[in-house]
């Protein structure tokens, strides 16, 4: 057995140093995250379900806006002074993701910091979750919420809205040969994915009247439409465009309108002037021409009839013949070859065995994953060890008063989920030590996981203590030694080397729920090991690097793994005798 672990460990350690040196069996993947150009430019959707048209009036984009020059910065509410934070979302290319080097950008963010160069302003990108993006713009976690978010009458009661910079269509992906051929032939009792808190969600839900199945992200839903774990995919246009690859076993077969109105960046119900100033800064942009050359650099595609971006007094922009342009590539490049589908060996090797891939990824986790994970980690270790044991202590303690609050506290915070507690002292607690945090959600984070921590390490030390023998502190009594003094020298130390194993058993516990962290919103260069795994994932649309960033993982806690096992058999064993002790010896030669 201990011979077959070695094997495996060494096959592991092989591994990662191969990934770094091997070249690719197969073609490079596409970086996802660089503007395509004019090359990738779109038609008008021809399958547009014609039952899915859109609102019949638009109630909410302004008929002007304010003059640019008169935005007073100093009233724009901002969290920083001079600074625009945003939180932004790193999985969907070319609208928002993460560039090889590490910086958000996309064609929603490139614009966004072209605004806020209009309006003087610096810009601070942060990354989170979509599910938690519209609570913490509410919060005024971030000054702007940038992610492609379609605006809808339900997200207008938690956030408001600037004008629409984008219109986005549905499409529905399906796998090929399937016997769904349009959004009418979606029924119950069928597997439809979507992105949870998406404004599909409310589609399948509201307007079909079905069940979808929810995922975290886009790059999760399309592995499971192709693994077939669901049946369609009911996705924004450009994601799907940008992530169905010729060769792959699925197809998109419809799009439709979407039916809540444009997309736009969400900002704090209340702050009217910052939706004001964005309001302005954009019908700039679309006036000299920036808005027109970023998307056609971005999301080259032709815009729906009698929709234009901006306020309604803005001019409509000068695009190129997106249709014509879309012909000609077509033209240009014949009629597509016949692209034979994948084995199912051949799928997988594809997602998961990118060596070329897993070069590109071991330096990010090295230098960005890796440091961070272990700074959560340890800190919220430390942070763990001593509340852990001022609550065993409490928990022991004869005094009700100190003994019912540790219980209560080690009772919510092992019943509540992780993510829960995290966004609770992350969205909760936040805005209350902003100052002296800098509104850095790293320490909220450290801390986060230090309480949760404490509550398990606590019960792990009260059990250790109540392990041992009372008579070892009536003896230490005896001899003369307070209670305290006995506790601390005597029965402590007892308990805590029994638990040893135990405690080792929750820091990887704790080194794998680090990754919850990202719930918070960090920016490029506080990511863990997950979350550049996640992103590298998002950029190449492959499955490479998030297995890069498990055999950190793995390489982080299988020595740790046996470290506990080790320091239980040593344990159980005790210390082996020492030969030739001199005491005694001196003592057996006294008594002869």
């Amino acid at each position: 057995m201990r011979a077959a672990v070695k094997s495996a460990v060494l096959i592991l350690i092989i591994g990662m140093v191969a990934a770094m040196g091997l070249a690719a069996p197969a073609g490079a993947q596409v970086d996802q995250c660089t503007p395509p150009g004019l090359a990738s430019a779109s038609p008008l959707p021809t399958n547009l379900a014609a039952a899915a048209s859109g609102p019949a009036e638009d109630k909410y984009t302004t008929a002007t806006v304010v003059p640019l020059e008169s935005v007073d910065l100093n009233a724009l509410g901002l969290s920083r002074p001079g600074t625009l934070t945003v939180g932004t979302l790193s999985d969907a290319p070319p609208s928002i993701c993460i560039d090889s080097a590490g910086q958000f950008t996309g064609f929603d963010n490139e614009l966004l910091r072209a605004v806020a160069e209009k309006l003087g302003l610096q810009i601070n990108f942060v990354g989170t979750e979509f599910s938690g993006l519209l609570a913490q713009v509410a919060s005024r976690r971030f000054d702007v919420g940038s992610s492609s978010i379609t605006t809808t009458d339900a997200r207008r009661r938690t956030v408001g809205f600037t004008n629409g910079y984008d219109f986005g269509y549905f499409s529905l992906v399906v796998p090929r040969g399937s016997a769904i051929t349009g959004f009418d032939q979606l029924a119950a009792g069928q597997r439809i994915g979507v992105v949870q808190g998406t404004v599909q969600e409310a589609y399948v839900v509201d307007s079909l009247k079905l069940q979808p199945v929810k995922f975290p992200d886009y790059n999760t839903v399309y592995a499971s439409l192709k693994s077939g774990q669901i049946d369609a995919w009911v996705a924004p246009s450009q994601q799907a465009q940008g992530t169905v690859q010729p060769g792959d076993p699925t197809e998109i077969i419809e799009n439709t309108f979407s039916l809540d109105n444009f997309i736009a960046w969400a900002v704090a119900g209340d702050n009217q002037p910052l939706i004001d100033a964005l309001n302005s800064g954009l019908d700039a942009v679309i006036a000299d021409g920036t808005w027109s050359r970023l998307y056609t650099d971005w999301v080259p595609r032709a815009l729906p009839p009698g929709w234009k971006p901006g306020s309604k007094a803005a001019p409509v922009p000068q695009l190129p013949d997106f249709n014509a342009i879309a012909a000609q590539n077509q033209n240009a490049q014949g009629p597509a070859a016949p692209v034979e589908p994948k084995s199912t060996l051949s799928q997988l090797a594809a997602s998961f065995l990118d060596w070329d891939l897993y070069k590109q990824a071991i330096p990010d986790l090295l230098k960005t994953g890796l440091p961070n994970t272990l700074i959560l980690t340890i800190s919220a270790s430390i942070i763990g060890l001593i509340l852990g044991m001022a609550l065993a202590i409490a928990g022991i303690s004869r005094s009700r008063w100190l003994r019912w609050p540790a219980r209560v506290y080690t009772d919510i915070f092992r019943g509540l989920p992780e993510v829960v507690i995290i966004l609770l002292i992350g969205l909760g607690v936040g805005p209350v030590v902003g100052h002296l945090t800098g509104n850095n959600p790293f320490p909220l984070g450290i801390a986060a996981l230090g309480l949760m921590a404490a509550a398990y390490i606590g019960e792990i030390f009260r059990s250790g203590i109540q392990s041992v023998d009372p008579g070892q502190l009536e003896a230490s009594r005896a001899l003369g030694f307070s209670y305290s003094t006995s506790m601390r020298l005597v029965v402590v130390p007892q308990g805590v080397r029994r638990v040893l194993p135990a405690l080792m058993n929750q820091f990887i516990s704790l080194l794998k729920a680090s990754s919850l962290v990202y719930f918070l919103g960090l920016i490029a260069n506080q990511r863990e090991l997950f979350q550049v795994g996640r992103d590298l994932n998002a950029q190449t649309g492959n499955l490479s690097p998030l297995v890069a960033a498990g055999l950190f993982y793995l390489a982080l806690t299988i020595p740790l793994t046996h470290l506990v096992n080790y320091i239980d058999t040593r344990l159980r064993r005790g210390r082996k005798p020492v030969e030739d002790d001199p005491l005694v010896l001196a003592t057996s030669q006294e008594m002869n």
